[in-house]
């Protein structure tokens, strides 16, 4: 990763708009630490941005960055919140409630997902759960990885692959004990 050189005229609008962004998000966020963990990324990517000296109005478009994030963030609990929305309407219509044994066989499901995922090479464990758990679009994975988008399909549909291929080696072994 290339280092840009400090820029004394960026590192001072940081300071002025540092204040103003973060009271922005913390009003729109659940948790003040988020909201600053949030502004710290709006100016790691203001101070990454290559054109920022194009930029006309810099408050504004550091504003823009932090919707744009907190966008983002919104979509990806949205994401997370259907999903566990999913598997909690799953399993309360399809199991007697507060079974202890059901319980057990869910978490041993859970711990065996786990460490199939453990098995899996760290870029495609990557892709995978930014697909997957975060809902990042191939494009965002690839840019976050620096990768191709195609390198990013490959990671998917190969992790994919290898959780259903072990998955179903073990339930076939489980079947036949």
């Amino acid at each position: 990763m290339q280092r840009l050189k400090p820029d004394p005229a960026a590192q001072e609008s940081c300071r002025g708009f540092y204040a103003d962004i973060l009271h922005f998000l913390r009003k729109r966020m659940d948790n003040a630490s988020d909201a600053a963990d949030m502004t710290q990324d709006v100016f790691t990517q203001w101070l990454g941005y290559r054109d920022r000296a194009k930029v006309e109005q810099p408050r504004a478009f550091l504003f823009q960055m932090a919707r744009n994030l907190l966008s983002d963030h919104w979509r990806r609990q949205k994401v997370r919140h259907s999903a566990l929305g999913e598997e909690q309407a799953e399993v309360l219509h399809s199991e007697p409630a507060n079974d202890p044994l059901d319980h057990a066989q869910r978490q041993q499901r859970l711990e065996h997902l786990r460490q199939v995922l453990a098995q899996l090479s760290p870029r495609r464990r990557e892709a995978l759960m930014l697909h997957r758990f975060e809902g990042l679009t191939q494009a965002q994975i690839a840019q976050r990885m620096n990768i191709s988008v195609s390198m990013v399909e490959k990671h998917i549909a190969a992790a994919l692959l290898q959780c259903k291929q072990r998955l179903d080696s073990d339930n076939g072994r489980e079947h036949a004990e």
